[in-house]
């Protein structure tokens, strides 16, 4: 069970503050242990016992969208929909520097090969978002690929699938609306989906002065949302870096007035001492790490109980194996895992299939409505219904992309 503090506080410990809570817990792990648990072996490909050598590595375009194909030399195929909003822009890097690394490699080695990539031609140079993103869509191919070569689904492949069935929260992209426009936006995913959780944005995103996107907006939503939506909904919302810690502070205890069960990315996500200060002086739980690309600054986070939830982003932070390892280093040390969830490609279907696997996810999961690429599943509507996504069960992703919108597209090149 993953004990927040809000959990703790509710358990008859009431006389202890915050501070003391976090300090208890952050006893109970320590750096060299999640090293250990970081390193333990992640991707079940035993039966495997030949090579899979890659011989190509294709990104191919259609419109806006994009895939990722891969092939081995015995014509085995795997493939997968990477982050088209990120990757229109650093296609290069895949094209050029990521793509040629994996040709030749054995599908097999995936695991080693993440690491191996990032040395590759010093491309740890180009650490974050314009790297993971591009070693996500080559990972998310080969997975695809060893998937359909043992049969395996995305879960099963990774550790071993423990949940089909996923419960989802809807999550609005607005800021800027006023609070009634915002709760109609909300109550209208609510009614399209029959989610039982909803996240919205609070604040002016991003900012040095504390502004919100218009004046009053975030004190007037925060009661607003839950006095629409009554007790039983549960309600997260995110500030995406708005906040000062005095401010963060100030709006996480209006959120707790309000019975909000996660506050997402208080401060400036790279001021990891700040948002661990507002951390520390909630009992909310504090959620992060929808931008991070170093598996050290995750440690950090978990050793120092900087946040109380780690939020992977499984294209930003590089695919589903480096933030398995995330997902495990949180659990032992009794923190939750839920995965961001980038707006593009097929988003919701990715975070399914981690929280189908990993031992420590929060109740609800992101989802954000239909997918922009026509795919299908013999195993999945791949729809929310009442509230749940159920998880394909096919080998790899579990799904079928559309002949003809894969004939249509054309291969990327650097040029």
């Amino acid at each position: 069970m993953i004990l927040h503090r809000r959990h703790l506080l509710g358990a008859g410990i009431l006389a202890l503050s915050a501070g003391r809570i976090r300090a208890q817990q952050e006893q109970t792990i320590t750096v060299e242990d999640l090293d250990r648990v970081a390193q333990e072996p992640i991707l079940r490909v035993e039966e495997l016992t030949a090579p899979l050598e890659i011989t190509a590595l294709d990104l191919l375009r259609n419109g806006q969208e994009f895939l990722v194909r891969v092939r081995t030399r015995d014509g085995a195929e795997g493939m997968a929909v990477p982050n088209s909003m990120h990757l229109i822009h650093t296609y290069p890097i895949f094209v050029n520097r990521v793509a040629p690394f994996f040709l030749g490699k054995d599908a097999r080695m995936l695991e080693d090969l993440l690491w191996e990539v990032s040395r590759h031609s010093s491309n740890y140079k180009y650490q974050g978002l314009a790297l993971w993103v591009c070693v996500a869509a080559a990972e998310f191919a080969i997975l695809d690929l060893l998937g359909k070569c043992t049969g395996k689904s995305i879960g099963d492949l990774l550790g071993g699938a423990r949940r089909r069935d996923i419960a989802v929260y809807q999550a609005s992209g607005n800021r800027g609306n006023t609070p009634e426009q915002e709760v109609d936006h909300l109550k209208q995913l609510v009614a399209e989906s029959g989610a039982k959780a909803v996240k919205f944005r609070l604040g002016g995103r991003f900012r040095r002065d504390d502004a919100d996107s218009l004046p009053g907006r975030t004190e007037a939503l925060i009661p607003l949302v839950r006095e629409a939506f009554g007790p039983d909904m549960t309600l997260y919302a995110d500030s995406n870096s708005s906040y000062s810690v005095a401010k963060a502070i100030e709006i996480g205890r209006l959120m707790e007035a309000y019975d909000y069960a996660f506050y997402e990315e208080p401060c400036r996500f790279d001021h990891l001492e700040d948002t661990k200060t507002v951390a520390d002086s909630l009992t909310i739980p504090v959620a992060g790490g929808e931008q991070e690309s170093s598996e050290y600054r995750f440690r950090w986070m978990i050793a120092n109980r900087g946040v109380d939830i780690v939020q992977p982003d499984l294209h930003y932070y590089g695919g589903f194996i480096r933030s398995m390892r995330v997902a495990r280093m949180a659990h032992a040390a009794g923190m939750g895992c839920t995965p961001h969830m980038s707006g593009s490609g097929l988003g919701f279907l990715d975070a399914a299939h981690f929280v189908s696997c990993i031992p420590n996810p929060e109740p609800f999961t992101e989802y954000k409505g239909d997918p922009s690429i026509p795919v299908t599943s013999d195993t999945s509507s791949l729809s929310s219904e009442n509230g749940v996504i159920r998880v394909p069960s096919g080998p790899g992703f579990g799904v079928t992309i559309d002949e003809q919108f894969v004939r249509q597209a054309t291969l990327v090149t650097s040029g």
